[in-house]
């Protein structure tokens, strides 16, 4: 039996994102396949002698993999989940915090962010190399990688030229649980609902949102939990909603379900998704989409989805516009069941592992 150790970041508990739904529902589908699998946060002690392989995921934190590669020497893979956010640190914030980002640059940009962490204890500095520098550090892990797991080639291309590495790609699908988002339940579907799952702060751009529904005057369900030092976003998002916005804190996905399918129209304007697992959540449950152009949304949702620009309210407005007016249509929901799974991510996962252990 294949033995995986998945590493993750250790604040994946407490601040869920897309990639603590990856990681579960990956390691949950990979044991169904008898492949045994534990996932211990990256400030976690890990006996690695148990373990055939390591399965690193998030590349912008670095600080999280360093340490258990060197004392590992055990081979390894990476799911790099490669956000980037430049664009929303630059341009999508105010005042001084903008000015500092454009200084600093990309990689200076997210290694104060994970220092500031560090220091106000909202994470562990688990590899003390990470000090030596952001960039540095994402290229000696990529180096080592026996895999990239990517899940797009947009993404792979993306930390290719980043990095200036010549690295070995398999694509491996984000996705949804096919148990939970296999059937549309029997509820009504109104007509007007929009909603709008997601972490709630700058990045996801949901005052934007806000405002653009205030002015048509749509109703707009928010669903997600503000992570932390983001706090003051969601009081302004909230002084700014009209009684047509209201907001729901984060729910479990079975609960989900029903919010999905008494939905017209699913909207996350995001200034960076590299999939954005809301969104295909909400397509299989047949909602017209309407998601950000930035990052690698199109591999997923060209043809399939109304885009906008996040910095540009009139676009947003004009592709929820055309999502409202559009009728309902399961032709993508067919495909997402049929392509974009948990288990086809867990059986592409397999695939690299046998590959890099030669067990085939």
């Amino acid at each position: 039996m294949i033995k995986i150790a998945m590493i993750t970041r250790s604040t994946l508990f407490d601040v869920k994102g897309g990639d603590t739904t990856q990681v579960r529902k990956t390691a949950q589908e990979l044991r169904e396949m008898d492949v045994e699998v534990d996932i211990f946060l990256a400030n976690e002690e890990i006996d690695y002698q148990k373990y055939d392989l390591l399965h690193f995921f998030n590349i912008i934190r670095p600080a999280d993999h360093l340490l258990h590669i060197k004392k590992s020497q055990k081979p390894y893979v990476v799911s790099p989940i490669y956000l980037s956010y430049h664009d929303y640190d630059n341009y999508g914030r105010k005042g001084l915090s903008s000015l500092a980002f454009k200084i600093l640059g990309k990689y200076y940009s997210e290694y104060f962010k994970n220092i500031f962490r560090f220091v106000k204890k909202q994470d562990t500095l688990v590899s003390p190399e990470y000090l030596l520098g952001h960039k540095r550090a994402m290229k000696k892990v990529a180096k080592g990688a026996a895999y990239i797991l990517a899940n797009s080639n947009s993404e792979f291309q993306r930390l290719k030229s980043d990095l200036k590495l010549d690295m070995k790609l398999h694509f491996v699908p984000n996705g949804v649980d096919k148990s939970i988002f296999g059937k549309i339940p029997n509820v009504e579907r109104f007509p007007d609902k929009v909603i709008s799952v997601a972490q709630i702060y700058g990045m996801k751009n949901q005052h934007r949102l806000i405002q653009v529904c205030n002015e048509m005057d749509v109703e707009l369900c928010i669903i997600g939990k503000t992570p932390p030092n983001h706090a003051a976003y969601l009081d302004y998002c909230k002084s700014i909603a009209n009684d047509n916005i209201y907001f729901l804190d984060f729910m479990p996905q079975s609960q989900l379900v029903l919010e999905y399918a008494s939905s017209y129209v699913h909207i996350l304007p995001s200034w960076f998704e590299t999939t954005g697992l809301s969104s295909l959540e909400a397509g299989s449950m047949g909602c017209n989409l309407v998601v950000g152009n930035g990052g690698d949304t199109k591999e997923y949702f060209d043809g399939n989805a109304e885009f906008c620009d996040a910095v540009d309210n009139n676009s947003i407005k004009k592709a929820l516009e055309k999502a409202l007016a559009k009728p309902i249509d399961l032709s993508f929901r067919k495909h997402i069941i049929n392509s974009y799974t948990w288990k086809s991510a867990a059986e592409e996962s397999l695939k690299v592992y046998k590959k890099v252990l030669s067990y085939e």
